[in-house]
């Protein structure tokens, strides 16, 4: 029996040097970010880009659509024989 408190005392001073060691490098645990924190930042902002990327892609092909419509259409209001500018 004495020999087990003694490994269970050992274990604690371990954990707790750990914990000293790891405080003292890293800061406090909640100033610490764990990598879930990291991985969920991570998605997140891939998540924002691609909506980025989707809205820039379909606000140019409107545009585009738009102006080619436009130039279309002022094509067949002139006359076959007149020049456009």
């Amino acid at each position: 029996m004495p020999d087990q408190r003694d490994a269970v005392l050992i274990e604690q001073a371990k954990i707790q040097r750990m914990r000293l060691g790891a405080a003292l490098i890293y800061g406090h645990i909640g100033e610490r970010r764990t990598v879930n924190d990291h991985l969920k930042r991570l998605m997140g902002s891939i998540v924002v880009a691609a909506i980025a990327c989707a809205a820039c892609v379909g606000v140019s092909f409107v545009s585009q659509l738009l102006t080619e419509r436009a130039q279309t259409s002022t094509s067949i209001q002139t006359p076959t024989g007149a020049v456009t500018p």
